[in-house]
């Protein structure tokens, strides 16, 4: 049985993932992971689709909750 994966939204921040996960781009490309990594959420970032911190500079805010 696979590890679950957990997605968490960071306030203020990236999307971290973690878990046995497949990304892969509109064309089909696998991009190379980690069992933990982060994606961009404030679309800044010069490493797209993953964080590279840029959040943190441009003062991105977005604290969504489940309701």
């Amino acid at each position: 049985m696979s590890e679950k994966v957990v997605i968490k939204v960071n306030d203020n921040g990236s999307y971290r993932i973690t878990g046995d996960v497949e990304l892969i781009d509109a064309e089909g490309n696998v991009y190379e992971t980690k069992k933990s990594f982060s994606l961009c959420r404030c679309g800044h970032s010069e490493n797209k689709p993953f964080c590279d911190g840029t959040h943190r500079r441009i003062e991105f805010k977005s604290a969504p909750r489940a309701t």
